[in-house]
């Protein structure tokens, strides 16, 4: 192997180096930044659910700034309650109030866990009140929202709905 062989070897793969570094170093940043936003939109979102439902617990409506006056919140299972609803004022109509008024304290979250994945926010909760009876009443909840722009544009809702059920039927509403 002659010596100017030797320069173009080495030159050739210097370019090839090169290239390839030019190209890590194109595609790493593009890479890193879609993932930043990600995190901080997690944590936005997550922040401002946790926030609600500390409100919540101070007595205050977690509803009120939380969700989209257009949100579609789905309760699943089977039952009276169970379907979908099509905006904020729908839903505390027909599944919110029927439970809520027949409730002689608040209903009271005991927040397990928040989970944020990109705009989607699970919370895993347990409520507790007394009806109108006396009776206590106690349900577990998974509430799973989708968030835009910092409110709930669509939001899922698993809870026992027989112990829902056995409340709006065998309690007066509360005087208004």
């Amino acid at each position: 192997m002659t010596f100017s062989s030797q320069i173009n070897r080495l030159a050739g793969a210097g370019h090839k180096l090169l290239i390839v570094s030019a190209l890590v170093a194109t595609i790493g940043p593009a890479q890193a930044n879609t993932a930043v936003p990600d995190t901080d939109i997690e944590a936005r979102n997550q922040a401002i659910v946790s926030e609600a439902f500390d409100k919540w617990r101070a007595g205050g409506n977690i509803f009120a700034g939380l969700l989209a006056p257009d949100v579609v919140w789905t309760i699943h299972g089977s039952g009276p309650v169970a379907g979908t609803y099509r905006s904020v004022e729908d839903f505390i109509e027909r599944a919110s109030a029927p439970l809520i008024s027949r409730l002689a304290t608040p209903l009271m979250p005991e927040v397990h866990d928040i989970f944020a994945d990109g705009n989607t926010v699970i919370i895993r909760f347990d409520g507790s009140a007394t009806t109108t009876s006396g009776a206590p009443y106690r349900n577990q909840f998974v509430w799973i929202f989708r968030m835009e722009e910092g409110s709930v544009v669509e939001a899922e809702a698993f809870l026992d709905l027989a112990a829902y059920q056995n409340v709006v039927e065998n309690n007066e509403p509360r005087a208004q």
